[in-house]
C-alpha cells in the first residue's frame, strides 16, 4: 500500500477553505554559500534568469543517488467485509484492488503501511524525512536508487515540525550537503526530488514562490518554503535542493482542491530541520527555547490602546509563574518589539526566534511599556513537552461592553468552567446576538479581568470602571478564555 500523504486529515483541517492540505514527501535546503556549483552553466543561468542549455542535469545527477524510498509496515485490525484501504486510497481511490462484498466477518490483523521519501545527509547513513512518513511504523525499509536495501532504525521524531531521523548501517553512502535556507530568495530555481506514486528518482523543477509561510494548520511550528516545483503523494520526506545541489528543505505538504498537485507545495526549511536533526541525533529528543509567556498579534485598535504607531510586535497576554520571562521582569501588557536585536513583526516571528534559541543562553528583549522602550535580559528556558512557547490568538475589535451580561466569578462557577488556580474577574453569562459585544468576539464563559488596564476583580470593580467609559472611547479589555489570556480592543 502506498501511503504518501495524509490527505484525509488534511482535507478536514482545511474544509472551510474549500481545499485540502495533502502531506507529501520531499526535502529542501537553499543557499548561496561559497561552495562551488555542480554546474557552472547552471549557476550562470541563475544569475542571468535563463535556463541553461543542458538543463540541470549535473545537479540532478549529484542529488538523486541520495534520495531514498522509505517503506513502512504496521499491524492493524481490519474487516474483510469491505476491502481495507489506506488514507491515500480513501482519497484517490484504488483502481487496482478488487472490490469485496459479502457478510461481515471477524476482524483480522493485516500488515498496513506506507511509502515516502527520505534524504541521506551523512555518508554513514543518517536520513532525514517527515514524521508522518514513519509515524506508527513497526518496520522501516530503505531502498536506494541503486536498488540496495537496508533496514532502517528510527533515531527520533518531532511531530511538532513533522521531521524525523532514520539511521541505516552503511558506509560511504551518497549524501546531499546542507544548504543555508535563510539566504533563499523568492524567484530562485529549486528542484524537488522524491518518489511520487512510487516512481523513484523523480526530479521536478520550479521556483521559490514564497518564504516564511505559517498559520497553515499543518504543524505546530511552521516556517514553510512555498514552491511550485511539482510535489505529489510519495514525495513526502524528499529533498528540495538549490541550483548548487544543496539541501534547503524537506517537502512536506501540498495545497490542493483535487487531491493532486496544483502548483502549491510546502517544505520545511533547513534553518528549522537541521537543528532538529542535530538535536535528535545527539539526544534523541528536540530541545526548544522557552520564555513562559502567552502572546498575540497586534491590530490597529490594539496598537492605539498601547500607544504604538504601528502594528509590529507581540503583546504579552500571560506570564508563567516563575517562568523565564516573569523572572526577567516582563509584565502582562508589554509589547515585545525586538528579540536579540531582530525586529518582531508578529507573534509567530517571536515564536520562531525563541524556539530556535539555545537553552541557557541570555536574550535581550526590547519591550514597549506605557509608551516607553525597555530592554530586559532573559535567560532562555527549555520548553516542557506539554507546553507551547507562546499560545497566540487573534483578537477581534469593536465595542466589547454593549449587549453583555456578566456576574461575579465564584468558586462554583470557576469549577463549572474548569478553571484552576486563583483567578479573579467577572464571568460573561450572555452575549446578545448581533450586539457590539458579539462583534467584539466576547463569548459566554469569558472572564473579564481588566478594562483599560484597570483590574476587574469583582462586580463592584466592573460597574465602577464601566460607568466611567465615554462614548467613542477606545477600550482595552483583558479576558481569560479556557485558561488563555486575550486582549480585545474597541470603541465604546
Amino acid at each position: 500500500m502506498n501511503r504518501p500523504t495524509q490527505s484525509v486529515s488534511a482535507f478536514a483541517g482545511m474544509a472551510v477553505l474549500g481545499a485540502t492540505l495533502i502531506w507529501s514527501y520531499a526535502s529542501l535546503t537553499t543557499s548561496h554559500a561559497s561552495n562551488p556549483s555542480p554546474v557552472a552553466e547552471s549557476h550562470q543561468a541563475m544569475t542571468t534568469g535563463s535556463l541553461p542549455a543542458a538543463g540541470f542535469t549535473e545537479v540532478a545527477k549529484s542529488v538523486t543517488p541520495a534520495v531514498v524510498n522509505i517503506t513502512t509496515s504496521a499491524a492493524e485490525q481490519v474487516s474483510d467485509s469491505i476491502h481495507p484501504r489506506g488514507r491515500a486510497e480513501d482519497f484517490f481511490g484504488s483502481p487496482f484492488a478488487p472490490r469485496r462484498f459479502g457478510p461481515p466477518v471477524e476482524p483480522r490483523e493485516r500488515r498496513g503501511g506506507g511509502q515516502g521519501s527520505g534524504v541521506i545527509v551523512t555518508p554513514d547513513g543518517y536520513i532525514l524525512t517527515n514524521n508522518h512518513v514513519i509515524d506508527e511504523a513497526k518496520t522501516v525499509t530503505i531502498t536506494l536508487p541503486d536498488k540496495r536495501e537496508f533496514k532502517g532504525q528510527i533515531v527520533g521524531s518531532d511531530p511538532k515540525s513533522d521531521i524525523a531521523v532514520i539511521k541505516i548501517d552503511g558506509r560511504q553512502l551518497p549524501a546531499i550537503p546542507w544548504g543555508d535556507s535563510s539566504r533563499l530568495q523568492v524567484g530562485e530555481y529549486v528542484l524537488a526530488v522524491g518518489n511520487p506514486f512510487g516512481l523513484s528518482s523523480t526530479v521536478t523543477l520550479g521556483i521559490v514562490s514564497a518564504l516564511g509561510r505559517g498559520r497553515m494548520g499543518i504543524t505546530q511550528y511552521e516556517d514553510f518554503i512555498q514552491t511550485d516545483a511539482a510535489i505529489n503523494p510519495g514525495n513526502s520526506g524528499g529533498a528540495l535542493v538549490n541550483t548548487r545541489g544543496e539541501l534547503i528543505g524537506i517537502n512536506t505538504a501540498i495545497f490542493s482542491q483535487s487531491g493532486g498537485y496544483q502548483g502549491v507545495g510546502f517544505a520545511v526549511p533547513t534553518s528549522m530541520s537541521k537543528p532538529i536533526y542535530e538535536s535528535l541525533v545527539k539526544t534523541g529528543k528536540v530541545v526548544r527555547g522557552y520564555l513562559g509567556i502567552g502572546i498575540q498579534d497586534l491590530n490597529q485598535e490594539l496598537a492605539k490602546s498601547f500607544s504604538l504607531k504601528g502594528t509590529s510586535g507581540a503583546v504579552v497576554t500571560d506570564l508563567k509563574e516563575d517562568g523565564p520571562a516573569e523572572k526577567a521582569g516582563l509584565k502582562q501588557g508589554d509589547v515585545i518589539v525586538s528579540f536579540q536585536g531582530i525586529p518582531v513583526e508578529d507573534a509567530m516571528t517571536l515564536q520562531r526566534a525563541v524556539t530556535r534559541s539555545v537553552v541557557g543562553s541570555k536574550a535581550v528583549v526590547k519591550v514597549m511599556r506605557d509608551g516607553h522602550e525597555k530592554d530586559l535580559s532573559v535567560a532562555i528556558g527549555e520548553l516542557p513537552d506539554n507546553q507551547q512557547v507562546a499560545k497566540t490568538e487573534t483578537g477581534l475589535s469593536d465595542q466589547p461592553l454593549a449587549g453583555l451580561a456578566v456576574q461575579e466569578l465564584d468558586r462554583e462557577t470557576a469549577q463549572e468552567l474548569g478553571l484552576k488556580g486563583k483567578l479573579q474577574g467577572v464571568v460573561v453569562t450572555n452575549v446578545d446576538p448581533e450586539s457590539e459585544a458579539e462583534r467584539a468576539g466576547l463569548m459566554p464563559g469569558d472572564i473579564i479581568r481588566e478594562i483599560n488596564r484597570k483590574a476587574v476583580a469583582s462586580m463592584k470593580d466592573y460597574d465602577r470602571v464601566a460607568s466611567n467609559l465615554k462614548k467613542g472611547q477606545n477600550v482595552l479589555v483583558l479576558i481569560n478564555r479556557r485558561g488563555a489570556s486575550l486582549y480585545l480592543s474597541a470603541k465604546v
